[in-house]
């Protein structure tokens, strides 16, 4: 009890001890940003968004190997090193007799380490567990990578410590006459500054008794006494200036990748891009808490409230365009007015007979004497996940039925990931007619459409879109920024193997002529909630539901064709991958296009009015339901969702004050799919009253539960998401899940229903 007695007061007022409490009772910001890396590496954070797998799998050039996590190690440590300045420049002056000490700067960082060290130690846990549980890394591998982490945190450490021990010199070796000619040199704000944290020091020195030293031997701290203003003046001058060394290294390091974003050399890991944005805001913090003090929030607020008025005011407001569309022309009218024009019925009367060819086109494929089932796709949207499940889904799907589905399907419709994976495997089939035989069914499109998309999408936000974003490329005699959706739509051209980078009207033909199925895309425009219909032609007749109640003026339109309203901008001319782009806005990622319209509107991912396209299909239906009883034997609902239909409702247990106060938002947005699905239900049970043949529906769903003895297995952030998660990059495990739900047991029901309709 006795040596303990003395030990605890000991470790207390130690300096690692103190500087650890000092950072929690002072450096609010830089201790949250240390509690959002720790809760995305553990899981604890973004899981359903699958940002704990950026950490713990790195991918570069479309591996994950020594490289990649060798990038990740060097960026670390230099996060790790800007922790450092920042707490030196801000709470130096409050342990001052590290001023008498050899090589102070280096001594202050051994000692502020408790908090670094620990993430490093939870993070190399962390990578080990889901490697092995998710990757299925071999031991060797596993260490091989885990040596690249090392070595790239020890090649950045040891740069970071080979300046600093060149440049942060001790008190001892200023002369003090030299000193005061260099302060008669210095701005008077760096003077001030550091006088009052001269001040501060002289009446606030925080307590410590011991320090760790470069043996890591524990020393006593001797009473060494105040220096000189001009000395401790000096010293704080010259940590300022390393500070601002290093962060103009890191700017001008950003912006050299920037300029060369589009080379997939230099697009660096996702969680790479995401640590040097978080290492530049440690550094801002760390210069603003220097020059303002007590003011540094204060002042941030200001500026924040500045900021936020001129984005506001549209005079640092960036603009995301659609490739293809003219925006020199003069915009086009967005009224309540404008629309009821652009619906009237002149206009869906030319749309629908438009149109209509399409439909003796398809009929004229299949015998006389039978009338065959017409097959509307449904891809629901959900990111990368979505894009191969429904892809795997067709691929399977098409090879059961002979060709058939295909053949049969007059409508895809859908949204984001899903309508991409759908999108492509139509035009795989496009080839394979044309004679290029590109193999549909192939397994190497599934690994294509699978690659990681968002690597790219990240550094692009972080390098291009905050800081260089000035360079232009051409597109139909047109010239847009190379931007983040630019990157978006790059990515995905080169996973499809550039079959899709065409204008959308280039399918008006092989659509009209019932080659492949018609496509819709409909995402939604933010500035009303109304529906934006992109097809190869006008197909204002999707609003025809509305034209049934002709004497009630205040109807409100659900969607705008996209054709009419942009008719003079060269809305043939619009990239069929802007479209898909738009269709696919996932929030914070892919950024909302801008339109040309007076006022502009600005578009949003399709899932937000309807994310499995039934509503869609049904309005199409509704459109030619005569003729469609007449010519077929029926219509057949195929959707493809990437998740179950009627899944487990979840018990609510265990709600905190937090919990209580954010249902209200938080149910709504759990439920979003329920609403869809009550919605989309409603719509088809109607359409029997009105469509006068036999409506079935086929759900081919992707449920990883079918799966519990792999689910048994995984590590915690799995067990807790056993789904695949929503973003633009998937891990080992989650394509092997996706692609193996095909085979589970009501799929496998489904799809020999599915059989059985199209014989």
């Amino acid at each position: 009890m006795r040596k303990l007695y003395f030990l605890v007061p000991r470790l207390v007022y130690s300096f690692p001890a103190q500087l650890l409490l000092n950072n929690i009772k002072r450096n609010h910001v830089l201790i949250l940003c240390w509690i959002i890396l720790f809760a995305m590496v553990t899981g604890s954070f973004g899981k359903y968004l699958g940002i704990p797998y950026l950490f713990l799998d790195p991918e570069y050039l479309n591996q994950v190997n020594f490289r990649s996590f060798f990038i990740i190690g060097m960026v670390s440590a230099g996060f790790t090193t800007a922790f450092h300045i920042t707490c030196y420049i801000t709470d130096g002056h409050r342990f001052s007799f590290v001023g008498a000490l050899s090589r102070p700067f280096s001594k202050f960082v051994l000692n502020n380490s408790i908090i670094p060290t620990a993430f490093l130690i939870v993070y190399v846990t962390e990578i080990i567990q889901f490697q092995i549980n998710n990757e299925y890394s071999r031991a060797g591998d596993l260490a091989w990578n885990l040596g690249g982490l090392i070595a790239g945190y020890l090649v950045m450490s040891a740069i970071f410590f080979v300046y600093f021990w060149l440049t942060n010199k001790d008190i001892f070796r200023y002369v003090v006459c030299r000193i005061d000619e260099k302060i008669k040199q210095n701005v008077k704000v760096t003077r001030a500054s550091a006088m009052k944290k001269l001040d501060i020091a002289r009446k606030k020195q925080i307590r410590v008794d011991n320090y760790l030293d470069f043996d890591l031997k524990v020393r006593p701290v001797e009473d060494s006494g105040f220096y000189d203003k001009a000395t401790i003046l000096q010293v704080f001058d010259q940590n300022h200036f390393n500070l601002v060394v290093i962060e103009l290294f890191i700017f001008g390091f950003v912006l050299l990748l920037g300029l060369f974003k589009d080379y997939p050399a230099f697009q660096l890991p996702a969680a790479a891009s995401f640590i040097i944005f978080l290492t530049i805001f440690v550094m801002m913090a760390g210069a603003f808490s220097y020059w303002f003090g007590g003011w540094s929030a204060t002042t941030a607020l200001i500026l924040f409230l500045v900021l936020n008025h001129l984005v506001g005011e549209e005079y640092l407001t960036r603009r995301y365009e659609a490739f293809g569309l003219d925006y020199f022309r003069p915009a086009s009218e967005y009224s309540v007015n404008s629309l009821r024009a652009l619906n009237d019925t002149t206009h869906l009367q030319r749309d629908w007979h438009t149109n209509f060819p399409m439909l003796e086109n398809w009929r004229k494929k299949f015998p006389d004497d039978k009338k065959p089932k017409m097959v509307f796709l449904c891809a629901s949207g959900g990111g990368k996940r979505a894009a191969l499940w429904t892809l795997t889904a067709l691929q399977t799907a098409d090879s059961l039925t002979h060709g058939a589905l295909m053949e049969q399907s007059i409508l895809i419709t859908g949204a984001s990931g899903g309508l991409i994976g759908a999108s492509y495997f139509r035009e795989l089939k496009l080839r394979e007619k044309q004679g290029q035989n590109p193999h549909p069914y192939s397994e190497v499109h599934r690994q294509r459409i699978s690659t990681d998309n968002l690597n790219p999408l990240i550094f692009s936000l972080m390098a291009n879109d905050l800081f260089v974003g000035f360079t232009k490329f051409e597109y139909n005699g047109n010239y847009y920024y190379r931007d983040r959706g630019y990157t978006f739509e790059e990515q995905l051209n080169q996973i499809t193997e550039r079959m899709m980078d065409k204008p959308i009207k280039a399918y008006d033909s092989v659509e009209l002529q019932a080659i492949v199925p018609m496509v819709i895309l409909a995402p939604t425009i933010v500035n009303d909630g109304r529906k934006l219909y992109i097809a190869a032609r006008p197909v204002s007749f999707m609003n025809y539901d509305i034209m049934s109640f002709p004497d009630y003026d205040l109807s409100k339109y659900a969607g705008i064709d996209f054709f009419t309203l942009f008719k003079e901008q060269n809305a043939g001319d619009l990239r069929f991958l802007s479209a898909l782009r738009m269709s696919a806005t996932f929030p914070y990622i892919t950024p909302n296009t801008t339109l040309p319209t007076e006022p502009a509107i600005k578009i949003m991912d399709a899932g937000i009015s309807d994310n499995f396209g039934l509503t869609d299909a049904v309005r199409f239906v509704y459109a030619y339901k005569d003729w469609i009883a007449e010519n077929t034997s029926g219509i057949v609902f195929v959707s493809i969702r990437d998740s179950p239909k009627l899944g487990a409702i979840a018990p609510k247990v265990g709600q905190t004050i937090i919990d209580d106060m954010t249902q209200p938002i938080s149910s709504v947005y759990n439920n979003f799919e329920n609403f869809q699905d009550i919605n989309s239900d409603m719509f088809i049970n109607q359409a029997k009253y009105w469509f006068h043949n036999k409506i079935d529906r086929v759900d081919i769903q992707y449920q990883s539960e079918s799966y519990t003895p792999i689910l048994q297995k995984m590590d915690s952030i799995r067990q807790n998401n056993s789904r695949a998660s929503l973003s633009w990059r998937l891990t080992t495990r989650e394509k092997y899940g996706i692609i193996s739900s095909i085979n589970s047991e009501d799929n496998k029901a489904e799809l020999k229903r599915l059989e059985g309709l199209l014989k």
